[in-house]
């Protein structure tokens, strides 16, 4: 509903005031500017110089629709138009100068409010008193500017990061008013959040519309979102058989993994993301990326996966959308005109750090089809793998000169849901939506539709805020309210540089966590030799072995929750609010979640600890699953956390309560 006054409105839905616009304090601007962006290997240099801003400040009402002004007499440069339904609305924006290409929208913000969403956010839940640019790119090593492995990621190729790095941003946010809000656009934007009485967003291009959604409580809203951007495929029922696990040592892999089940682990698949062959680089042992079995590395594959299968355990693999220059893809590829070119006309050459790739243009119909029929079916599929991580969906170069002629700068934060449909659509083409899983960790609007599962990217191998064990839970959480219901991570950590490694309790500490997720998988990292993996030591393999067992026990739980999934696009992991929205300390933690509406997760993310301090949420009593100890909610306590009893309750009275306390035998 527009609410209009002398030169001003106010934009309320279902109930929410959500734009008030005075000629004192303008609701929109916009300016023109030059940007400077900078890419080495993923990580971006980004600055602009802005070279105008204009205030809007006189606005007039035509029906639903707001033509807006710099002067009273001067020409419309924005018309904004609103549509309502029941319980949203959406503000389409037509900007009539096409010489501007940044704006800004103002929300309105109360001092209180909370904020979360921005895609998959990692340092921080509630994004409130920050600033997050929109840009999908590697998130860097440590992401911390104070720390020291930070500074000497900068020094050693700008891939620091920062706490708002990351691989999947997303310009939605949700506000603890009960409303959400998804800017429609693909360019370069901020979510700023510093104001005390408004929210900014920034765009680089004018975005179609700005779409709201209101709900009386946070299922009701994230359902509502969830429909938005797309609901989540269903996890394959062949996951619900235990972890997967990660080797890369070629053919060996099989003997190694042979040491798991000796030790009473559970496991779905095995996942060896070498099977297309290795390299190695100052970096670390990295892959081959020609999409192809490697008979060398792994010989009689096909006779293996085969074996595999029978014993109930499937074979996965590793794919991304870059074929290497000096493999068998890339001159067949090239040849039929399926890779991106540079501004001369030659195939663009992208540095991945020691070895070039082209890109395999997704802009064109053929290449998309090539892709899909010749590597992901052909070699993958037909070969007998079940699965894959679909990696490096943030990297499309800015200088792209793309089949469609679309600007790769408004395309590169699209490329990831463009990667994830390559897939999905594959996966469908050959009648396997369901038992085929894919994973990815980038990301943008959109992306929930095809992508079954995300995981949380490169994380340190370490305990560390911004980068290591700690910045899964909110990673998990922001994406989660954005309709991406299945979330995991590299248990252990993947990033190990500067002499920081893995240590058994870090393995241990994460291997708890993961034991409450969606999904268990394993990853030996990018340097291996260099840090201890679970099958090197016995008592973090026995540990390793019972948190399968714990999770396996778990998964009639889980499949409670992917109906849920199904049915409402509500994410396993959630924030203690969703299910406690009055108790206002329920809002301030964001080191724990619940692992559905009845479990309660507290991971131990610090070394050392032999016991952890834990909020239990208002409104319900908690056993503590390993003492059975029962508490009060809406108080902080203090539990025993010895490695092997990680901090998680149940609420008392569910339905699955026994089902909860037969852990402690386990």
């Amino acid at each position: 509903m527009i609410l209009a006054e002398q030169d001003g409105f106010t934009i309320i839905v279902a109930g929410r005031v959500v734009i008030r616009h005075t000629p004192d304090a303008p609701f929109a601007a916009l300016g023109r500017g030059t940007e400077r962006m900078n890419m080495y290997r993923g990580n971006f240099d980004i600055a602009d110089t802005l070279h105008e801003r204009v205030a809007l400040r006189h606005a007039r009402r035509e029906g639903a629709s707001l033509h807006l002004r710099a002067t009273d007499d001067g020409p419309v440069l924005l018309t904004l138009t609103l549509a309502e339904t029941a319980g949203g609305a959406t503000l389409s924006v037509q900007c009539g100068d096409a010489r501007f290409n940044r704006f800004w929208f103002r929300l309105v913000a109360e001092p209180d409010e909370k904020i979360w969403g921005g895609g998959e956010q990692m340092s921080y839940f509630n994004l409130r008193g920050r600033h997050f640019p929109i840009w999908t790119s590697e998130p860097g090593v440590g992401r911390d500017k104070t720390s020291e492995i930070t500074r000497q990621a900068d020094a050693m190729g700008h891939a620091g990061g920062d706490y708002y790095t990351t691989n999947y941003p997303q310009p939605s946010f949700l506000s603890s008013r009960r409303y959400g809000v998804h800017v429609e656009t693909t360019a370069y934007s901020v979510l700023d959040f510093r104001a005390g009485d408004y929210h900014e967003i920034e765009t680089w291009a004018a975005p179609s519309s700005i779409a709201f959604d209101v709900a009386d409580d946070f299922p009701a809203l994230v359902s509502r979102l969830s429909l938005r951007f797309g609901r989540q495929p269903p996890l394959p029922e062949w996951l619900y058989n235990g972890a997967i696990i990660g080797l890369k040592s070629g053919a060996a892999s099989f003997t190694r993994l042979d040491a798991y089940l000796d030790a009473g682990a559970r496991v779905s698949a095995l996942w060896c993301e070498d099977w297309a062959g290795v390299r190695e680089t100052s970096f670390g042992t990295r892959l081959f990326w020609d999409w192809r079995w490697n008979g060398a590395r792994y010989p009689a594959l096909p006779e293996r996966i085969a074996a595999l299968r029978a014993r109930g355990i499937r074979f996965m693999g590793y794919v991304n959308p870059y074929l290497c220059a000096d493999g068998t893809l890339f001159p067949e590829a090239a040849a039929a005109g399926h890779l991106a070119r540079n501004a001369e006309g030659a195939i663009l050459l992208v540095d991945f750090g020691e070895f070039d790739c082209g890109v395999v243009d997704f802009t064109s119909a053929a290449a998309c089809a090539w892709f899909a029929d010749t590597v992901l079916f052909r070699n993958m599929m037909a070969l007998g793998l079940s699965g894959w991580m679909a990696d490096f969906g943030e990297y499309l170069p800015i200088d792209a000169h793309l089949a469609s002629g679309e600007d790769a700068r408004l395309m590169h934060n699209a490329w990831p849901t463009i990667w994830a449909r390559v897939n999905a659509e594959a996966i469908a083409r050959a009648g396997l939506t369901g038992e085929v899983l894919f994973f990815m960790r980038a990301g943008f609007t959109g992306v929930q539709r095809h992508c079954p599962l995300l995981w949380a990217g490169d994380q340190s191998v370490d305990f560390s805020r911004h980068d290591g064990l700690r910045s899964v839970i909110p990673a998990a959480l922001s994406s989660g309210l954005l309709g991406n219901a299945y979330h995991h991570s590299d248990i252990g950590g993947y990033t190990s540089l500067f002499g920081n490694v893995r240590s058994a309790e870090l393995l241990m500490r994460w291997a708890e966590m993961a034991a409450f997720t969606p999904v268990m998988r394993t990853h030996e990292g990018n340097r291996p030799g260099d840090n201890l993996q679970i099958d090197q030591d016995g008592a973090v393999l026995a540990h390793f072995a019972r948190m399968t067992r714990i999770w396996c026990h778990l998964t009639p739980y889980l499949r409670r929750l992917s109906a849920e999934a199904a049915a409402e696009g509500w994410p396993a992991q959630r924030p203690l609010f969703f299910h406690h929205e009055n108790d206002p300390h329920a809002y301030e933690i964001e080191d724990q979640y619940l692992y559905g509406p009845d479990l309660l997760v507290a991971p131990v993310h610090a070394a050392g600890a032999q016991e952890w301090p834990v909020y239990l949420p208002a409104g319900a009593e908690w056993v503590h699953v390993w003492s059975g100890a029962t508490h009060p909610g809406g108080r902080r306590i203090r539990v025993p956390a010895p490695c092997g009893q990680p901090p998680v309750f149940y609420r008392t009275g569910c339905a699955m309560a026994a089902l909860f306390a037969a852990m402690a035998a386990l």
